[in-house]
């Protein structure tokens, strides 16, 4: 494929991976499908993600940004999607992991996964409030989601313990009895819960919860990067993208990890893993890199360098580029310009690849697709992490945790 400029390259592969959330966004709510192929277990036509929606809704405003959509169609898209919101389930305030686009009801993530799911929602409600910032003029949307995000019971899933809970069901209870503890991707539950003006958690849930765990602290360094905070050699690197889609990591720092440093000494170590390409893997290299959670060959899997099994998936690369663009840029040019015929798709890349059994995805997912838009646009203008961390409440949730911003550069 002929070779374009590097703003021309990153104008078009952000216009076409927008198109999964906007041409292939559920045709009743306008929420985002889970994925684009089919799959068993449920209909996919059918099935939209909360987490996923909320990333699409953050593309979305990229998109009317770069002029790739019109920002009355892009408003007109975020009150259909708040409006199919209200009237969905919901369980204290939270939303399960999928909807039924059509209808509204809970589709079950699993027999006991079948309520609401706080991570997932917090995903939604960061892109709800970029979107509530971007449209500040409007004051019908606003109060929209002001309601939403007003209405989630943080402090719920505490159980009046010193941790938040992931799931609880009206069915099963507590059944999951799954902790949210660190460090993963999940800082943004954490610090959208802090800054609930109605439902906060008290600064204590953060410091004995999200930090007790084993794999919180790590100090290690690898090929020469030092990790403060995560499991050995840094997990799938949705890690460092998922809380920092709005939340700005540069500057930010509290009494755990500076996350700038954190994010880019996670990137760093994932990056050299495939370099030196321990288990020889075909494809892997300077411009072939980027171990994440993504389907598989052998199924989906959360891909990292010590669970490697082969599998590139471009949104692990692209999604880093804020952290490094000569490595991102790398690697995105050569998705693009070497391996298109496998690769380019009508909404972006393929999801995965795995040149060693010389397989590729059959299609998207929406939590991959969505990164991949919002993290270039970090990288471009920094428009999400402004929108996100202009909100009063988010620095007000920042503040109450102990959290220090010097400016960014």
């Amino acid at each position: 494929m002929t070779s374009l400029s590097d703003d021309a390259l990153l104008d078009r592969v952000q216009r076409q991976t927008l198109r999964y959330f906007w041409d292939f966004g559920h045709p009743v709510s306008g929420l985002a499908r889970e994925r684009s192929n089919p799959v068993s277990g449920y209909d996919f036509l059918d099935t939209v993600t909360m987490g996923g929606s909320g990333f699409g809704i953050m593309a979305m405003l990229a998109g009317a940004e770069r002029g790739f959509l019109s920002r009355g169609d892009v408003c007109a898209r975020i009150k259909r999607i708040v409006d199919f919101l209200e009237n969905a389930d919901r369980f204290h305030g939270v939303f399960p992991h999928f909807l039924h686009g059509g209808t509204g009801k809970t589709i079950p993530f699993s027999p006991t996964d079948d309520g609401g799911d706080l991570v997932e929602t917090s995903f939604l409600t960061m892109g709800l409030l970029c979107a509530r910032q971007y449209f500040a003029d409007d004051a019908q949307l606003g109060a929209a989601i002001y309601r939403l995000w007003h209405a989630v019971e943080w402090d719920w899933h505490t159980r009046g313990e010193a941790v938040l809970y992931w799931h609880w069901s009206p069915r099963n209870g507590w059944a999951m009895n799954h902790a949210i503890r660190g460090w993963n991707e999940c800082l943004i539950t954490y610090v959208l819960a802090a800054a609930s003006p109605t439902h906060p958690i008290a600064p204590q849930v953060y410091h004995r919860g999200w930090t007790d765990s084993p794999v919180f602290r790590n100090g290690k360094t690898y090929d020469g990067a030092t990790l403060p905070l995560g499991p050995d050699q840094g997990g799938p690197l949705f890690f460092a993208h998922y809380s920092f889609l709005g939340l700005d990591p540069r500057g930010l720092s509290d009494a755990y990890a500076d996350y700038w440093a954190q994010n880019r000494a996670h990137v760093s170590i994932n990056h050299a893993h495939c370099v030196a390409n321990p288990h020889d893997f075909a494809g892997y290299g300077p411009r072939c890199w980027g171990l994440t959670a993504c389907d598989g060959d052998k199924g989906y899997g959360a891909f990292s360098p010590t669970n490697d099994r082969g599998v590139i998936a471009p949104t692990a690369a692209l999604a880093s580029m804020p952290y490094a663009p000569v490595e991102s840029l790398a690697a995105l040019r050569h998705f693009h310009d070497d391996m298109s015929d496998r690769l380019w798709r009508d909404f972006g890349f393929a999801d995965s690849f795995n040149e060693t059994t010389q397989w590729a995805a059959d299609g998207h997912l929406a939590i991959d697709q969505g990164p991949i838009v919002v993290m270039i646009e970090n990288h471009r203008s920094a428009l999400l992490w402004r929108l996100f961390m202009s909100c009063p409440e988010v620095s007000a949730g920042l503040a109450r945790l102990g959290f220090e911003r010097r400016a960014a550069a």
